[in-house]
């Protein structure tokens, strides 16, 4: 019976646009806002395709889920059986023949994702191992904006976008409800401080004092403007709601949770603090709690980057913004969590900047929208606009036209500057003036050049005219500092590595694909501040950028607190921390190493650092087992081997075989046969008791032939069945795709086949009725003509 999802309109237009583009072009990508329901358009391919195979790619298989849970509401399956997921992650941990699934199509979650080193080279390995199938795309954006720009629509689709839609547009035509949007700001006493020393050091006087009153009545608007609590009181009405709380990083996070408790006190007293962020395997359990949450608490999920994409909450009543500056990308992401496709309820956004610069973060979305009206007015569809703005109520108006204003006023000054440069260059022969000097008149020239450096290469917020850009050319001007060009090089490969990666934990040795040595960079840095060396390499400025980019100066004690909520993770599953030593993580984290280092330092081998007691006391709580593992792997080993056996009736355990409870039970059938043929080549023999215990089960020490396995499979089908027409989704019972050994079998039969069988396996295939394909057609044929 064929089941389908009813789509929106908007949807089921993309959608048959996708389909026919597939067919003409086999390769169609769907740009469509966060909170639109891009996920639906893939489901109905996968139903209205249920004989064909479709792998799935995403970034975790935490969204698969969610996105499987929602098409369930929807009256959708909860699950799809010609579906096969993996995330992009797991992609690299496989080989070519893993790699061929036999796909008829491929979905790319999140397409945009692929555009990372590693990930774009597994994606592309997949491709190419299923040259036969279809490309379909999904992704809110098909540029990434801190990537030079790259299109991966162009890259993957090859520019082939069957239906592209803006945030700004989905908002104009009701696709996506139209938010209240708060904007105020905080922590602006820094900033303050900056522009006054600016001001300082302006001449003449009388500028001096024009640029101060301006400074003095930001000042006083911003003391005037309503504090955090009076905004959250004001504008989060819904008093037990659910709201997500975006962080940048994990210290600005908890920052941000020891201050929440008074600020939305006068929300509602009684506060349910939840914590999500991207690297934390335990998040499943907070996230599910806070969406289970149905008490007259305040509900605050506070996050880091989890929920950028992929995953909705039902019933969000709002999400507040605690960022400095951020790519488009995240920003509208972020936004989108509090924007549903078909959500009656105005959504509530509280923007809370830090920054002056970032007051002008909501213009993108008001343009957007903007352009989206003027279009449909111009191809005729202006019945069909729904709204042609949201309300906007702007803590900050007054302080933001004040702040423009002297943003100008200061800039005003850049004629009295370029005099002293010019001064200064007739001098001395050219413009590498000290970061330090000033001018006799007390202008601080060699901090203003490396501001127009800087504003120039597009690093701060300013422009220089090309009349200006001529002018200092003119006396000499070097737009590039090497010191400073250095250093944002080096920051420019780091947020490439925090975009591709969610952190900023480099490995020491690590190099950029083009060479650059960040891993050195990034512990000269650390190296650096924790001696004290914050000067011009290290400065404010820098480490707050770096900062926003989630550096962690403290590496290793980020590391141990991944790896620990790895590790809980791990006991809460399996009420132990027996962990096998090749065991990861499904985001591919090393847990059997790090567990076994723990256990080795602890003894004080290999000279590693040994946990302190405090984390000794943590580890002691889930089950930490400090003394000799090999025995209790063994066994673990042993007891898998052991239910395989009661299930299957035999040892033939597939090599990439995993347990439910991810041991590598093939992996470790095959270490014991090996360490069973070949003792003086191992370490620890197998001892007798251990192959008693073996031999019991089954255990046969000379693997079986696989052809002949499989052969007797076919036999034991055709005398159960009668014929070898197999489904091409058939199973044998220890996971043997049958149906497309029989194929193979087929092809080697052909003349001119490239892989020949030998004439005993010949002999046997034809007794049991297999042919080579044209043989088979040909007899097919003959039949049909004697009917």
């Amino acid at each position: 019976m064929h089941v389908a999802v009813k789509l929106f309109e908007h949807n089921q237009k993309a959608y048959l646009s996708a389909v026919a583009m597939l067919e003409q072009k086999g390769k169609a990508a769907i740009v469509h806002p966060t909170g639109t329901g891009k996920s639906f358009i893939a489901f109905q391919l996968a139903l209205d395709q249920a004989e064909k195979r479709i792998l799935w790619l995403g970034p975790s298989e935490y969204i698969y889920a969610t996105q499987l849970e929602s098409l369930a509401r929807c009256g959708g399956p909860d699950s799809l059986s010609n579906v096969t997921f993996r995330t992009y992650a797991k992609l690299l941990l496989l080989g070519e023949d893993e790699l061929d699934v036999g796909a008829d199509y491929i979905i790319l979650d999140e397409f945009h994702r692929c555009g990372a080193e590693q990930w774009g080279n597994a994606v592309q390995r997949t491709i190419a191992a299923n040259p036969d199938a279809k490309l379909l795309g999904l992704s809110a954006t098909n540029v990434r904006y801190l990537d030079n720009m790259r299109d991966m629509a162009e890259e993957l689709f090859e520019g082939h976008i069957a239906s592209e839609l803006s945030l700004g547009e989905a908002i104009v035509r009701g696709i996506l409800p139209a938010p209240k949007y708060v904007t105020t700001v905080f922590k602006y006493q820094n900033e303050l401080e900056r522009y006054q020393k600016q001001v300082c050091t302006m001449r003449p006087a009388a500028l001096r004092d024009v640029n101060q009153k301006y400074l003095d009545a930001l000042r006083r608007a911003l003391e005037q403007a309503d504090g955090l609590e009076q905004v959250f009181a004001r504008h989060m009405t819904s008093k037990s709601g659910k709201y997500i709380v975006f962080c940048s990083g994990m210290e600005h996070m908890r920052e941000m949770m020891e201050q929440s408790r008074g600020w939305f006190a006068g929300v509602n007293p009684d506060i349910h603090f939840y914590m999500a962020y991207s690297e934390d395997p335990g998040t499943s359990k907070a996230f599910v709690e806070f969406k289970a949450d149905s008490s007259s608490a305040l509900k605050l999920l506070f996050c880091i980057d989890m929920l950028n994409e992929g995953v909705h909450v039902n019933g969000i009543s709002g999400v507040i913004l605690f960022r400095p500056t951020i790519s488009p990308i995240i920003y509208k992401q972020q936004i989108g969590r509090a924007l549903t496709a078909g959500d009656s309820v105005v959504p509530l956004i509280l923007d809370v900047v830090n920054n002056f610069e970032g007051l002008c973060s909501i213009d993108t979305l008001k343009e957007e929208m903007a352009t989206a009206v003027q279009h449909m007015y111009a191809v005729g569809e202006g019945e069909k606009i729904v709204t042609e703005r949201f309300q906007v109520v702007e803590q900050v108006q007054d302080c933001r036209v004040l702040f423009e204003t002297l943003r100008i006023s200061l800039s005003g000054t850049w004629e009295q500057y370029f005099a002293a440069a010019k001064e200064y260059a007739a001098e001395y022969g050219d413009l590498k003036v000290p970061k330090k000097y000033k001018t006799a008149a007390g202008l601080s020239l060699g901090s203003w050049i490396g501001v127009q450096r800087s504003v120039y290469a597009g690093n701060r917020a300013g422009s220089l005219s090309e009349s200006q850009i001529e002018r200092l050319n003119s006396i000499g001007m070097i737009w590039e500092n090497r010191l400073e060009s250095a250093w944002e090089n080096g920051f420019e490969h780091a947020k490439a590595y925090y975009e591709e990666f969610g952190d900023l934990l480099v490995p020491a040795r690590y190099k950029s694909p083009d060479g650059f040595l960040l891993g050195s960079w990034i512990s000269n840095l650390r190296q650096r501040r924790l001696n004290g060396e914050q000067s011009e390499l290290l400065d404010e400025e820098r480490i707050a950028r770096l900062d926003s980019i989630g550096m962690a100066w403290d590496a290793s004690s980020v590391r141990w607190e991944k790896n620990y909520c790895a590790a809980l993770e791990y006991y809460n599953a399996h009420g132990d921390l027996l962990v096998p030593f090749d065991y990861k993580t499904p985001d591919g984290l090393a847990l059997g190493t790090w567990v076994r280092s723990l256990r080795q330092a602890r003894k004080g081998e290999f000279k590693r650092k040994p946990p302190t007691q405090e984390q000794i006391e943590r580890l002691d709580k889930i089950g930490m087992y400090w003394g000799n593992c090999n025995e209790n792997q063994w066994m673990q080993g042993y007891e898998a081997a052991k239910q395989y056996f009661q299930a299957h009736g035999n040892l033939d355990v597939p090599t990439m075989y995993k347990t439910n409870d991810g041991v590598s039970l093939g992996k470790w059938v095959a270490r014991q046969r090996y360490v069973y043929q070949n003792p003086e080549k191992s370490t620890k023999p197998l001892t007798q008791d251990r192959i008693d215990l073996l031999e019991g089960i089954g255990m046969i020490w000379q693997k079986a032939d696989s052809w002949q396995h499989r052969y007797e499979l076919a036999q034991k089908y055709l005398e159960e069945h009668g014929n070898l027409n197999i489904p091409a989704t058939y199973k044998t019972d220890d996971g043997i795709w049958l149906g497309r050994w029989i194929y193979e079998q087929r092809r080697a039969l052909q003349p001119g086949a490239k892989k020949t069988l030998p004439i005993e396996k010949r002999e046997k295939l034809k007794r049991l009725g297999i042919r080579n394909a044209k043989t088979a057609m040909e007899k097919y044929k003959g039949e049909k003509d004697r009917e």
